[in-house]
């Protein structure tokens, strides 16, 4: 067992990839041999495609697997039908792969890792080293340019 091969996962909408989503994926990448990042659409929540949102961190990160995951479902929230919807959906997603590590910085991670049967990795839930969410970068790109990469600000900067 000491020899199997560590395979993460993380999911997020990215919308716009911030420096605490890299402080999460730099954070698993030191952890396992291989990381998965599932990227969801969220047409309701950014007009950024997911495809631009991808290619972010494929341009950061080219070792991890990127998952673009396309129509995601609509229904959110913390009630057990919302989080079965949910976790059914990675599931299927991420089907053909064993995974070993769950990371995230939300309130989530516990049911995903749980079901998924892996461990749960919380990176800075509390937003200490990067005080920084997706909602507070969308509410004002140019306050917040210090938590952007350059590839990322230069995309979210032309519109």
């Amino acid at each position: 067992m000491e020899n199997e091969i560590k395979i993460g996962l993380t999911i997020g909408k990215f919308a716009p990839l911030h420096k605490g989503h890299q402080f999460l994926i730099e954070t698993a990448l030191e952890q396992v041999d291989r990381l998965i990042v599932m990227i969801y659409d969220c047409p309701d929540i950014t007009d950024i495609p997911l495809k631009i949102r991808a290619n972010w961190i494929r341009k950061l990160y080219s070792e991890v697997i990127i998952i673009e995951a396309y129509n995601s479902p609509k229904q959110i929230g913390k009630d057990e039908e919302s989080i079965r919807i949910q976790i059914d959906y990675i599931k299927n997603k991420v089907l053909d792969y064993k995974i070993t590590h769950f990371f995230s910085s939300e309130w989530y991670g516990e049911y995903v890792s749980e079901s998924l049967g892996v461990k749960n990795i919380i990176v800075d839930a509390e937003r200490k080293k990067f005080p920084i969410s997706g909602t507070m970068a969308r509410s004002d790109l140019i306050k917040h340019k210090e938590y952007f990469d350059a590839v990322v600000y230069r995309d979210i900067v032309k519109k």
